[in-house]
């Protein structure tokens, strides 16, 4: 099993949207994210974390229920996410299907996980690091899940 972050703003999909039913995780337009998704496995577990909010950082856990598959919402002209240079013969984007797993009982604010000093090799810490999926090591999930128990 691997273990990965993903990020969405609240305003635009929220873990209160994911507890409501499944879904695909759309709309990536980043190749190295992309990648990560490529590689997550059904049964993958995905710390959720909300960002550009009041309170950033995880708010709860999901899990990969299909891997990844071509994002169709590259062919559409009328998406946000339109890529004229991806197509159904030839696409460059792809999704994952996530679902609701547990919602932590405060979130694990971006400040208290940089204030752990077992994290501090964290990729989401690291400086310039703005990927909206990233790999998350096993011991990082561990830290991360024990101190979810004490918020």
């Amino acid at each position: 099993m691997n273990y990965w972050l993903m990020k969405s703003e609240p305003d635009a999909f929220s873990l209160e949207n994911l507890k409501a039913k499944p879904t695909s995780w759309d709309g990536v337009r980043n190749y190295q994210a992309r990648n990560h998704m490529k590689s997550m496995k059904q049964g993958d577990q995905v710390f959720f974390y909300h960002s550009s909010c009041k309170d950033i950082g995880i708010v709860g856990i999901a899990q990969v229920i299909k891997e990844s598959y071509p994002d169709h919402t590259a062919w559409n002209p009328k998406s946000d996410y339109f890529d004229a240079r991806s197509s159904p013969e030839n696409p460059l984007w792809y999704m994952v299907d996530i679902e609701f797993v547990r919602e932590f009982s405060h979130t694990m604010t971006l400040s208290s996980l940089k204030e752990s000093p077992e994290l501090a090799n964290m990729n989401l810490l690291k400086r310039g690091n703005r990927l909206s999926v990233m790999p998350i090591t096993e011991e990082e999930w561990n830290i991360i899940t024990l101190k979810s128990q004490y918020l």
